[in-house]
């Protein structure tokens, strides 16, 4: 079967593991345009057989996510699945405080990714060195951030969260994003959900 399937992946399911769903299904090569992480769900384009070689331009293309993060506690990952490193008092962020910030993250930016991915160096991923204790610094790279906004403020306890709806280009790190909100905040961050809507032209509400 040659085409493009939009897939709606669920959480705990890895991009790998969902590929490997539909090319058992298809009986053919099978490939994702832009891989989402185990934790994250939405909108993940599979490319099937002959159409694999069009993926790069699947990938590149706009996607738009929306993300939730909590104030306060700081992870390794700079996501609720990994090692918590920091827990600062967060009580005194408001919505408005964030709000002021989100500018300093449009258009383009300089951003570093997490220390806990799947880029390689040296031929390895670099979630492998962190494992094994090693210390891993990411070099800022330019990403580009189109539209980014609040859509929701509240508190859990005493840890406040927000949840931003963002559009962005290839290679944009939302982990990153809430771990430097909360840096520059002062109290830590991590993201704690995300979804993803949309890449390209392939919707979630159509996947």
């Amino acid at each position: 079967m040659d085409g493009l399937s939009n897939m709606n992946k669920k959480d705990g399911e890895s991009s790998h593991h969902a590929v490997a769903a539909l090319r058992r299904l298809f009986s053919c090569k099978a490939g994702h345009c832009g891989t989402l992480d185990p934790a994250a769900t939405g909108v993940l384009p599979i490319a099937l057989d002959r159409a694999t070689r069009l993926a790069e331009y699947v990938t590149g293309g706009e996607k738009r996510y929306i993300g939730e993060i909590c104030f306060g506690v700081t992870t390794d990952s700079y996501d609720a699945a990994g090692t918590v490193t920091a827990v600062q008092d967060a009580s005194g962020i408001t919505a408005e405080a964030v709000t002021a910030l989100l500018p300093h993250f449009q258009g383009e930016i300089m951003q570093a990714p997490p220390p806990v991915s799947a880029l390689k160096r040296g031929g390895e991923p670099l979630y492998k060195k962190v494992r094994r204790g090693e210390t891993v610094i990411t070099e800022p790279r330019r990403v580009q951030i189109y539209q980014l906004r609040l859509l929701d403020f509240w508190t859990e306890g005493m840890a406040p969260h927000c949840r931003l709806e963002l559009v962005c280009g290839q290679g944009t790190y939302i982990r990153s994003l809430a771990h430097d909100l909360g840096r520059l905040l002062g109290c830590g961050a991590h993201l704690c959900a995300l979804q993803r809507t949309q890449v390209g032209n392939f919707r979630l509400e159509n996947s």
